[in-house]
């Protein structure tokens, strides 16, 4: 169906603005001129287009974890930085404070808990004697319920200023942790792609929404990231190769396979006329890198599949009629419809071929497309000749079984 409207619509613009050619015969007689070509065996590549940029394989954002104003940057945009570099300081008077008192509070918790310990110990030996009294019948068994109540309070105080204690250990944990934080280190080996901040600024620290400071990124290693329609996303494998074109390398072409397939959607302008649902594939370039930059616009040709020694004519040689528009003059419509079966749509595809003199609608099967051919599975074979042109004489003006007049290729080269 979409094959189908692309050659309805594009038949149709094309024959508002063509002329069809017309010569005349030495019989007076007034035949339509037409374009036409030997059929070949072609080989065929389907492509998907599509759209993107260009990124480093493998890069990393750098920001903070903690908030803090910056008081160093220890590099430059496009410095080579390798793993565990010192990148950035952050102001760290605030989490050093934060650690001090940390540490206070672990000492204080340590202190009472030792101090609960020895009531705890008095207590315990207080109802030991008062247990050893009550046993040889000195003391009343109210005695030892007093002390061993006063004992199971002081257990309970004791275990809950070892809570205390640890509580105040994690909070110590986190000051440091936090304070730690203030040093960023590079996470791996890269180039500084991009450096969003400067000494003097805050950073953000989220770790919901980061505040990015800076990319380290392998430049060793680059890829193109880019959007296929949903129509086309099923035709995509990891694997297949692609050529790429860079809008700043104009004219080159670079090689690449594709090694990644998104298995979510983008659906942007939503719920609009605009509304593109898209996929993003990610292509490792295997040619020469060395001029790309993050972030340059690309387009791909990812092929799908491709076939050698097939039948192949031009596109613009397919095109569609009705049963009532292949009906051969003197013939009844129930003749064409002996030869012709239409699809659901009332549309036959079919290709005109040189008889005789007569341009002859052959009703075709296709395959695959590449930019400028079409596969043709069944109804023409090779060196059969084919109408190619005009593209209004093929869309609109031919019928079937014309007489037709094949232009002389050398004249139209020598005009």
């Amino acid at each position: 169906m979409k094959r189908k409207a692309l050659l309805i619509g594009g038949a149709t613009l094309l024959a508002a603005v063509a002329v069809s050619a017309f010569v005349v015969t030495r019989d007076g007689d007034e035949l339509m001129e037409v374009e036409a070509a030997t059929v070949k065996l072609e080989t065929i590549v389907q492509t998907v287009n599509a759209t993107g940029r260009i990124q480093p394989k493998t890069q990393v954002n750098i920001s903070a974890d903690v908030s803090a104003k910056i008081i160093a940057l220890h590099v430059e945009e496009g410095e080579w930085v390798e793993k565990g570099t010192l990148l950035v300081e952050l102001d760290r008077e605030r989490y050093a404070a934060a650690v001090e008192r940390a540490e206070a509070n672990v000492r204080s918790a340590q202190a009472n808990a030792k101090l609960v310990s020895q009531n705890m110990l008095k207590t315990e030996k207080d109802y030991d004697r008062s247990r050893d009294l009550v046993a040889r019948n000195l003391e009343p068994q109210s005695a030892l319920d007093t002390t061993n109540a006063a004992y199971q309070v002081e257990v309970a105080r004791y275990e809950a200023a070892l809570d205390e204690v640890n509580q105040a250990r994690a909070t110590l944990k986190q000051a440091e942790d936090d304070l730690s934080k203030t040093r960023i280190y590079a996470p791996m080996s890269g180039t500084i792609s991009d450096l969003n901040k400067e000494q003097g600024e805050i950073a953000i620290g989220s770790q919901f929404q980061e505040d990015v400071i800076m990319v380290v990124a392998d430049l060793g290693a680059m890829e193109a990231l880019v959007n296929v329609d949903e129509n086309d996303i099923v035709n995509v494998a990891i694997g297949q190769s692609a050529e790429i074109e860079v809008d700043a390398l104009f004219g080159e072409k670079l090689t690449g396979t594709v090694y990644e397939i998104a298995n979510t959607a983008n659906v942007g302008d939503a719920g609009t006329t605009n509304q593109k649902t898209e996929f993003e594939v990610k292509i490792t370039i295997t040619s020469d890198i060395e001029r790309l930059r993050p972030g340059m616009t690309a387009s791909a040709d990812i092929s799908t599949e491709t076939k050698e020694g097939v039948v192949g004519v031009p596109i613009q040689s397919v095109a569609v009629r009705t049963i009532d528009q292949l009906t051969m003059e003197g013939e009844e419509i129930a003749d064409a419809e002996a030869r012709f079966t239409a699809d659901s749509d009332g549309f036959v595809e079919i290709v005109f071929c040189i008889e005789g003199g007569r341009a002859v609608a052959r009703q075709v099967k296709t395959g695959i497309q590449s930019d400028d051919l079409i596969e043709i599975v069944s109804g023409v074979e090779a060196d059969e000749t084919v109408v190619t042109g005009s593209y209004r004489a093929i869309s609109t003006d031919l019928t079937n079984g014309a007489p037709v007049a094949v232009a002389d290729p050398a004249q139209k080269d020598r005009a």
